[in-house]
C-alpha cells in the first residue's frame, strides 16, 4: 500500500538451512492453508533478518542481510532430520507444562527436506489433516524462490520418511501447503484463536532449527500485531500501489536466502527482489533457520502461529558470521494461516484484500501517526467507502495503524470481500468507514 516509503527499515531475511539434497523426492505445487484473519497491529521494525521458524538451514545471501543461523557446512553436519524426534522424559514425577506441551504437540510437527537441481534445504511443517495436508512456508518449499518444482520429503516425529507434493503456495503471506503420499498415523495439530492472545502469554516453538528435529524452546508473546516487511523473490508483481516499493539491496528487510551446499556464498540472489508486508506475532522463544514453517504453541499445546522470521542485531552476507536468535522472532497468526490454508486446499490459491488506494507516510506536518492516502482508485473499495486522498488511516478493525506497512499488512491478511472498519482523520476530524475489500491480484 505504500507508494513512497523510503525511510530506513529493519532488515528481514528468510533463512533456508542448506543441506545435502535428498536422493529422490516427488513434488508438486503446494497450496497455502487459510483461516480467519487474526487481529494485528503493525509497527516499524528495526534491523531484522527474517528466518522462517521452519526455514531451511543455511546462511543468508545478499547485501545488508544478516545471516542468522547455520551455513551449509553446519547443516550438512547435523543429522536431526533423519532420526526420530520424540520428546525425552526421564523423570515423569518432574514433568512441567513445557514438557507436557512438547510431548503432546511434537507428533503434529514434521521436518521437511526440499531439493532442487542446484540446492537443498530443511524446514518444518504442521500437520493439518489425517489425509496428509501439511502447512509450512513458501520460502521453505521453493528454497527461497530458487526452485519452482522442488522435490519434497517429510520426516514424521516417529522417524517415518515419505514423499510429498506441493498443493499450493501463498507468497503474499509466505505460507504453503504440501500433501504427503502416505498419511498413515499422522496427528493433526489443534489451532487456537490467535485473535484472543495477550502479550505475556506463554509461547513454545517446535521445529528443526539447523536440522535438529524435535527441538523445543519457550518464551512469551512479546508483542502482537507487529508489522514487518521482507524481500521475497516469490512475491507477486504488484500493480495496485498497495505494497511498499521494493527495498534497495541494503534494506534491512529481505527473505532469508539459502546457500548451496559445497559452494561459496556469492552474497547475492539470482532472483528478483520485491517485498511483502506481514502482520505477525512477536516472541522471544528461540527460533532459528530450520524452524520456518514449524509451530508456535500456547500453554495448552494449541498452534497460535507459524514461525516465519527472526530479527538480527547485525547484517552480513557471509554465512560464516551467522548469528542465531537474539530473542526477537516472528510467527504468522494461526487465524491467518488457517484461512489461507483452507482456501488453498479448496481452490488451489488464497485470496487477499485490496483497498484500492495508494498510501504513503503521513506528512511531517501531520498531527497524528498513520498511513496517508495519496490517491484512491476510481471504483475501488476505498472510493466506494468514501475514503479520499489526504485521509490519514489510523486504525483497521481495532488495530492501530502507524505506517503504510501496517496498513498493507492488515489489508493483505484479510480475504477478498472481507469488511474492514477503517478509522481515519480528515482535516483534523476523526471519521470511520466500512470498507468491503476488493481482490488483490497476485
Amino acid at each position: 500500500m505504500t507508494d513512497a516509503h523510503n525511510e530506513p527499515t529493519p532488515e528481514i531475511t528468510h533463512y533456508v538451512a542448506s543441506t545435502p539434497p535428498p536422493s529422490e523426492i516427488s513434488a508438486e505445487e503446494h497450496p497455502v492453508l487459510a483461516g480467519p484473519a487474526a487481529r494485528k497491529r503493525s509497527v516499524s521494525v528495526g534491523v531484522i533478518a527474517a528466518i522462517a521458524a521452519a526455514a531451511i538451514i543455511g546462511g543468508i545471501s545478499g547485501a545488508g542481510v544478516a545471516v542468522l543461523a547455520g551455513n551449509s557446512s553446519q547443516s550438512s553436519s547435523t543429522n536431526g532430520s533423519g532420526t526420530p524426534a520424540s520428546i525425552t522424559v526421564n523423570d515423569t514425577s518432574k514433568v512441567n507444562a513445557i514438557t507436557a506441551v512438547a510431548a503432546s504437540a511434537s507428533p503434529s510437527v514434521v521436518t521437511i527436506n526440499v531439493s532442487g537441481s542446484t540446492a537443498a534445504g530443511t524446514g518444518s511443517g504442521v500437520v493439518l489433516s489425517t489425509d496428509g495436508y501439511i502447512l509450512t512456508n513458501t520460502h521453505v518449499v521453493t528454497l527461497d524462490g530458487e526452485a519452482a518444482n522442488a522435490t519434497i520429503k517429510v520426516t514424521t516425529n516417529d522417524g517415518r520418511i515419505t514423499t510429498a507434493k506441493l498443493i499450493g503456495t501463498d507468497p503474499t503471506n509466505d505460507l504453503a501447503v504440501i500433501k504427503v503420499a502416505d498419511a498413515t498415523g499422522l496427528k493433526v495439530a489443534t489451532f487456537a484463536d490467535s485473535t484472543k492472545l495477550n502479550v505475556g502469554d506463554t509461547a513454545i516453538a517446535i521445529g528443526a532449527p539447523l536440522g535438529l528435529s524435535g527441538t523445543v524452546t519457550n518464551g512469551i508473546i512479546s508483542a502482537l500485531n507487529r508489522s514487518i516487511t521482507v524481500a521475497s523473490s516469490a512475491a507477486p508483481t504488484d500493480t495496485s500501489g498497495e505494497t511498499p516499493a521494493p527495498q534497495s539491496t541494503d534494506s534491512p528487510f529481505d527473505f532469508w536466502n539459502f546457500d548451496i551446499p559445497g559452494q561459496n556464498n556469492s552474497g547475492s540472489s539470482t532472483t528478483s527482489t520485491s517485498t511483502i508486508s506481514l502482520s505477525v506475532i512477536q516472541t522471544d522463544a528461540a527460533i532459528n533457520p530450520g524452524n520456518s514453517g514449524g509451530a508456535l504453541l500456547d500453554s495448552d499445546g494449541k498452534v497460535i502461529g507459524i514461525n516465519v522470521a527472526i530479527a538480527s542485531a547485525g547484517g552480513s552476507s557471509d554465512s560464516s558470521s551467522a548469528a542465531g536468535s537474539i530473542g526477537v522472532g516472528f510467527a504468522i497468526p494461526a487465524s491467518v494461516a488457517q484461512r489461507v490454508a483452507a482456501e488453498i486446499i479448496k481452490d488451489g490459491k488464497a485470496t487477499h484484500g485490496l483497498l484500492g488506494a495508494n498510501v504513503q507516510d503521513a506528512a511531517d506536518t501531520a498531527t497524528t501517526v498513520g498511513a496517508s492516502i495519496k490517491s484512491v482508485v476510481s471504483g475501488g473499495a476505498a472510493a466506494a467507502a468514501g475514503l479520499k486522498a489526504g485521509d490519514i488511516v489510523t486504525n483497521v478493525n481495532g488495530v492501530p495503524i502507524t505506517s503504510p506497512t501496517d496498513l498493507t499488512a492488515q489489508i493483505r491478511s484479510m480475504a477478498a470481500g472481507a469488511k474492514a472498519e477503517v478509522t481515519y482523520v480528515r482535516n483534523g476530524v476523526k471519521g470511520t468507514a466500512t470498507v468491503t475489500l476488493g481482490t488483490y491480484s497476485s
